[in-house]
């Protein structure tokens, strides 16, 4: 099935074929009636052909004009249908470039405020550390100073180096977090000025 674009450049193309076809039978057929007044010898039938031969020769040359004209206007029309589509194209692409970068705004302030908050437990978590470090020291004062409580404390003072030891675990894993985290948003800000380049 041929499309409406490809029919109507083939009617166009037999409408032209046609134009230059008949302009080429009106100059042969001025031709064949001066011959034919040339050869009777008549003066009068001469000079008669010559006219139908200039008149012949004008529509032919009026088929051939138009025919250009057609062409000329074909030709822009066609200029003018590509710029329209470039048009649309380079819209849509600057359209793209603007969902891109909102889209990747989006995501480098989310990360940006999940490192915040990773950070605010990162700085609890580290208080929780050095209070259990300096309770863990306290204790462990005490216990050298008083043998009588000396079960009691070690059993405190157990409890106190997990406490420390989970707190330092905590602290370990956020900062891993928080350096994955970082490493993340500086690959995506770079994409995000990547793009922009590009888009501009």
């Amino acid at each position: 099935m041929t499309s409406p674009t490809a029919a109507t450049s083939v009617s166009r193309r037999r409408q032209r074929s046609t134009r230059v076809t008949v302009a080429v039978a009106l100059i042969a057929l001025a031709a064949v009636v001066v011959l034919g007044s040339v050869a009777s010898g008549n003066n009068a039938l001469v000079v008669v052909s010559a006219f139908v031969a200039v008149a012949l020769g004008a529509g032919s040359v009026k088929i051939t004009h138009s025919e250009l004209l057609q062409t000329r206007r074909d030709a822009a029309e066609d200029r003018a249908k590509q710029a329209a589509a470039y048009r649309d194209i380079t819209a849509r692409r600057a359209k793209e470039n603007m969902e891109f970068a909102e889209t990747m705004q989006a995501r480098i302030a989310a990360r940006q405020e999940v490192i915040s908050q990773l950070e605010t437990e990162l700085s609890k978590a580290l208080e929780r550390a050095a209070t259990a470090t300096l309770k863990m020291n306290s204790e462990a004062r005490r216990a050298d100073l008083s043998e009588k409580a000396h079960k009691e404390l070690a059993l405190q003072l157990d409890e106190s180096d997990t406490r420390a030891a989970e707190a330092i675990v905590r602290v370990a894993e956020l900062e891993a977090e928080i350096d994955t985290l970082r490493s993340e948003l500086d690959s995506w800000k770079t994409a995000a000025r990547q793009e922009k380049r590009k888009g501009a």
